[in-house]
């Protein structure tokens, strides 16, 4: 009876949070419900939404990358600094945006995987280096100034639904497929379940470490173009935080902080849980300072929730061999 609760609270405990959040926040504002305040919280949420799926594929392997509101920091700078500063074509800008986010990925994977640096301290410390040159390049300095075309990619619609909101939902239909349908994710949840014998099977570990790393770099940097786009302005401080969000989403949905286990679909209903939050705390008045208290103890609950049902899991395999 115990284990079928617990599998029901794996299962089902994410959407119950998402309700529960969402009849809450509604009872609380009239105007929650109404259909411009749920395509602003998707377009709010589109930027973590695409971060979140690189730290799933990042995760997955047992891993983490602190670096990606970093990056996004980074890519919103790259991308202003040249159409602003050279006249440089907004989709070329773009390109090196996405290809320099890219790179610290590769770098990440790299200190990771052949100078053997843990995943938290080597992210660490290019979070860190990234802004620091965030900062050197535009001394402290906010960059304007931006094509009109350029503006439509994080402010434009089509129809009714905001482009961001578009891009989110393509980039993690896309995430979706290649984490449960691809040899590679399913290379994924075997590195992050015991990289030795994935290693020993045949499977190019250092490999899928380094293409982790490098797509979670990809996928923050374009996260970073969207909200630059968003905003109309380049600042160096630019994600701060992002990535606190998007690994409480990714946990929040069920995948294991070791690696191995959890669905991506799991992550989805974190990421709109995360969004609802922020949405809601923001429309309710709530300061700024309670919010991160609180978005700190979500996580705190859900790597909570996911060391229980670990140990619980470990005790009932034991007592099946016994």
């Amino acid at each position: 009876m115990k284990s079928q609760s617990k599998d029901i609270l794996q299962k089902y405990g994410v959407v119950s949070i998402l309700i529960i959040l969402f009849i809450f926040f509604s009872i609380k504002s009239p105007t929650f419900l109404s259909v411009g305040n749920i395509f602003n919280i998707l377009r709010q949420t589109s930027v973590t939404g695409i971060i979140a799926l690189g730290m799933t594929i990042v995760m997955l392997t047992g891993g983490i990358d602190l670096s990606s509101g970093a990056v996004v920091g980074i890519s919103s700078i790259v991308c202003s600094y040249f159409m602003v500063n050279t006249g440089m074509n907004y989709v070329v800008a773009i390109i090196i945006s996405i290809l320099t986010g890219c790179l610290v990925g590769i770098i990440n994977g790299f200190l990771i995987t052949y100078i053997k640096i843990p995943p938290l301290i080597a992210t660490l410390g290019t979070q860190t280096a990234i802004r620091g040159i965030c900062f050197i390049v535009t001394n402290g300095y906010t960059i304007y100034g931006f094509p009109t075309k350029f503006s439509k990619i994080g402010q434009g619609y089509i129809g009714k639904i905001p482009m961001p909101v578009i891009i989110m939902v393509i980039t993690l239909a896309i995430g979706w497929y290649v984490i449960n349908k691809t040899k590679f994710g399913r290379y994924l949840y075997a590195i992050g379940g015991n990289s030795e014998a994935s290693r020993l099977s045949g499977i190019n570990v250092n490999l899928r470490h380094m293409m982790a790393y490098a797509i979670s770099g990809g996928l923050a940097a374009m996260a970073g173009v969207i909200e630059l786009s968003r905003l109309s302005s380049g600042q160096p401080s630019a994600g701060v935080g992002y990535e606190m969000t998007a690994i409480t989403a990714v946990v929040l949905g069920g995948i294991s902080v070791s690696g191995g286990q959890g669905k991506f679909s799991g992550v989805i209903f974190g990421i709109l849980i995360m969004g609802i939050l922020s949405s809601g705390l923001v429309m309710l008045n709530v300061s700024t300072y309670y919010q991160q208290l609180i978005k700190g103890l979500v996580l705190l609950f859900a790597v909570s929730v996911d060391q229980i049902l670990k140990l619980n899991l470990l005790s009932r395999n034991n007592r099946i061999r016994s």
